[in-house]
């Protein structure tokens, strides 16, 4: 059997009991087919990099998976059907299953940070300016003498 990851992103407006039976759905799909399921992650609700039918996010799913060669083809047919599935892609990869990823923590603008967080810290006594340093004397220009060639040029040497 060969491994693969399958990426798909969910239409984020699904509700929470719909999505979780669509991902059941397709994992229960690699089960009977003769396939087993690794792994699944939930990315979660993202931003994406352009309006898919006029939706700017979407929620990822990332499903790691042993199957026959024939199980992609499969899986990727019943995604296509699904209305709920903006985007999918499956990937065949050798060697060891990645490590599990934390998911990332939702952007938090600087305005909505916690009061303490943004408060000026105490003031403290007033630092003097550093003396204004004495002019420096002028450096000499330094020279750079060319190297000197013991051996004469081929041209003059005949």
């Amino acid at each position: 059997m060969n491994q693969y990851e399958v990426m798909y992103v969910i239409d984020p407006a699904l509700e929470d009991s719909a999505r979780i039976e669509l991902i059941n759905r397709f994992s229960d799909l690699v089960k009977k087919n003769g396939g087993e399921v690794d792994r699944v992650d939930e990315w979660g609700k993202r931003r994406l990099a352009y309006a898919i039918q006029y939706k700017t996010e979407g929620y990822y799913v990332l499903m790691y998976i042993k199957a026959p060669a024939e199980l992609p083809r499969e899986i990727e047919r019943n995604m296509q059907i699904s209305d709920s599935v903006l985007r999918y892609l499956t990937v065949r990869y050798e060697g060891e299953l990645p490590a599990k990823r934390e998911p990332l923590k939702p952007y938090v603008a600087r305005d909505a940070q916690a009061p303490a967080e943004s408060a000026p810290a105490p003031a403290a006594e007033p630092v003097e300016a550093p003396a204004p340093a004495e002019p420096a004397e002028p450096a000499e220009p330094e020279t750079v003498a060319e190297p000197v060639d013991d051996e004469k040029p081929e041209s003059e040497a005949e």
